[in-house]
């Protein structure tokens, strides 16, 4: 894809699952790297990978629920590589639950990361990118931002969350050379889903996998995402052939939105 190489990107939640696919795939571009994530163990694992195919990676524990590490993200960024072209804001949780037992604490820690952390992460690079006119943030959304549910109504509310900053964002930096999108994935094989399935499915009165299955079989391509998948979209958007696309929030889900 034109335009990402030499580039530098921030992946927050880079250490695993959807993370660590955008980050191999933008490294494949010859985009230098940044891995903003709360274990430090998975994220090096991944900026080794980065290594091993002859790409730059930086590994920074980053809880982006919090101004200081997102801060220190921002700082760390610059002083390695001097610049920060692409912002990826894929650092997420989800938890399940009914919805007469969900509790302060747990909404607040949905929001907390999945919405707060994005926007905020935003806007600690925001200024970087307007000194330079011209940058790409890519959100990471989720097709639960469309839908309803009834074992995740706090996730399903940050994601939509999320739509609405980006389209946002995308109005206010548009004029200034910043294309702001996000990405819904559907339902993805890692171990975030591995995790919903297992908690879901008692909720509902299914058996672990059965869950799974039946939302699979609503999916037009018949199978579940693969985390690549959603990495391809992530480079794309944030290559200069998505130039003139801004304050989106498109589908990568397999056509299970048409079901």
């Amino acid at each position: 894809m034109r335009g990402l190489r030499g580039k530098v990107a921030i992946v927050t939640g880079g250490g695993q699952g959807i993370g660590r696919a955008i980050v191999l795939r933008l490294a494949q571009e010859g985009t230098d790297l940044v891995i903003g994530d709360l274990n430090s163990a998975t994220a090096s694992a991944v900026a080794d990978e980065v290594q091993a195919v002859g790409g730059r990676a930086l590994v920074v524990r980053t809880d982006v629920a919090r101004d200081k590490d997102r801060r220190a993200l921002v700082d760390a960024a610059l002083a390695k590589f001097g610049k920060i072209d692409v912002l990826v804001n894929n650092a997420g949780i989800v938890r399940v639950s009914d919805p007469l037992k969900i509790t302060e604490e747990e909404w607040d820690l949905i929001q907390a990361v999945n919405v707060k952390g994005t926007y905020f992460t935003c806007q600690a690079v925001l200024p970087h990118m307007l000194e330079r006119g011209a940058g790409r943030i890519v959100n990471l959304a989720s097709i639960a931002a469309k839908a309803g549910s009834t074992a995740f109504i706090h996730y399903n509310v940050s994601k939509a969350g999320v739509v609405a900053l980006t389209r946002n964002l995308a109005v206010a930096y548009g004029k200034r050379g910043i294309t702001v999108n996000c990405v819904c994935p559907g339902i993805v094989d890692t171990e975030m889903w591995a995790k919903i399935d297992r908690e879901a499915a008692p909720l509902m009165g299914l058996q672990a996998g059965e869950f799974t299955r039946n939302r699979v079989s609503t999916i037009a391509l018949g199978r579940m995402e693969k985390p690549e998948e959603v990495g391809d979209a992530v480079a794309f958007l944030c290559s200069d052939d998505a130039r003139y696309i801004t304050g989106q929030a498109i589908n990568v889900e397999g056509g299970l939105i048409f079901h």
